[in-house]
């Protein structure tokens, strides 16, 4: 089997990571609920592992990482946690549905929302910003990178932008973190959303919030804490505020290791890898005819994202006859970012994601390539 869809979730992990998982079954209890060693273990594996994302973020303050489940639910409790009836919110088209459904929600909660747009290729248009600004603007809630065509968005541009209009910047980084360096000062970040179980090679289950100091967020759920159990009000000081509940400490004992990982071999090397592997199959397979690729694909900064149609085939037939003629594991259809669909014109038919770790090979590389070559061929006579 080969898995190209590391994009969804990473398959290949560390095998420490699955190591970590195992043997916290038997050591770690409920963090902050008590103070003997299974609650003290679990106690000290949640801080170092809050101290290595930011280590990895270069988060001067590590108490201001909240965990959550995923991408999703960190960026649920941004958008609901900061917004409100009047305010207007700068996105883009290419954002995934963790961050549209959200806004689309709040919109119908007064909330006011522009789109900054893409050009043919899925790049964003940046100096379309200015005409899209209002004066109640109060933050630019963006991807790091698109989850279907793999263009990376420059944030340097977006956060002088924010910073001179004094707007909060909400990134999502569930394509980036742990394959594109990431430094939320340099970057300008207010609020960094992230998923483990992507580029981090964590288990499904984990992710996290970092909600820059000075910065209040109305947590998205109250309930147990482990302290202040008399008031009435959830905790209000960071990270109590955002992780009401026990949170998956069983998980993030693999992060841990995911993370150990990321550090000692360097994220730098991890994405130079990546990428290389993307390039060797866009130049095997951006020639043969019938092929179409999506998104800047001779981009210097992108990640291991290739997404593609072959003529006018419908993107879950290809997708399945690579899995069930070449076992090749690859994502086809929508990949939840509908208005990037509307711009690529690819709505009815979807497009082929394949997208690479760290862990594949370039034999993988080059398999998947002459299966894209079988296929074209094979089809030709339908390609226009």
């Amino acid at each position: 089997m080969m898995y190209f869809d590391h994009a969804a979730t990473s398959f290949h992990k560390p095998p420490q990571v699955a190591e970590a998982v195992y043997q916290s079954f038997s050591k770690i209890g409920n963090a902050g609920r008590g103070a003997h060693a299974p609650t003290l273990n679990a106690a000290r594996l949640i801080y170092d592992t809050r101290q290595k994302l930011a280590d990895l973020f270069e988060i001067s303050d590590a108490s201001r990482i909240a965990f959550t489940s995923n991408a999703t639910e960190s960026l649920n409790i941004a958008i609901n946690g900061l917004f409100q009836a009047g305010d207007h919110v700068i996105t883009t088209v290419c954002e995934h549905n963790s961050v549209l459904r959200p806004l689309y929600r709040m919109k119908q909660q007064g909330v006011e929302l522009s789109f900054l747009p893409a050009d043919e290729k899925g790049r964003m248009e940046y100096d379309k910003l200015k005409e899209i600004y209002r004066e109640n603007t109060k933050a630019i809630v963006i991807t790091h990178a698109s989850n279907l065509t793999g263009n990376v968005t420059d944030l340097s541009i977006i956060s002088a932008f924010a910073r001179r209009h004094h707007l909060l910047l909400v990134v999502d980084a569930s394509q980036t973190a742990g394959a594109i360096p990431l430094s939320v000062k340099e970057m300008g970040i207010d609020v960094l959303c992230f998923t483990g179980h992507k580029g981090l090679m964590g288990p499904q289950g984990t992710g996290g919030i970092y909600v820059r100091e000075g910065i209040e967020i109305a947590p998205f759920k109250v309930g147990g804490s482990g302290v202040h159990s008399f008031d009435h009000e959830h905790p209000s000081v960071m990270p109590t505020a955002l992780e009401a509940g026990t949170i998956n400490g069983h998980g993030i004992a693999g992060l841990n290791a995911a993370l150990a990982f990321l550090l000692e071999t360097g994220v730098e090397e991890i994405g130079r890898r990546e990428r290389a592997l993307a390039r060797r199959f866009i130049d095997g397979v951006r020639n043969i005819p019938g092929v179409i690729l999506y998104g800047d694909i001779d981009a210097k900064m992108r990640t291991s994202i290739v997404t593609l149609n072959i003529g006018e085939e419908d993107s879950g037939q290809i997708s399945d006859i690579l899995w069930e003629d070449y076992e090749i594991c690859v994502r086809a259809g929508a990949h939840c970012a509908p208005l990037m669909h509307e711009t690529l014109q690819t709505v009815h038919q979807g497009a082929v994601r394949f997208s690479f770790s760290y862990f594949n090979t370039e034999e993988e590389i080059d398999r998947a390539i002459a299966a894209v070559r079988e296929l074209a061929e094979e089809t030709g006579e339908e390609v226009i």
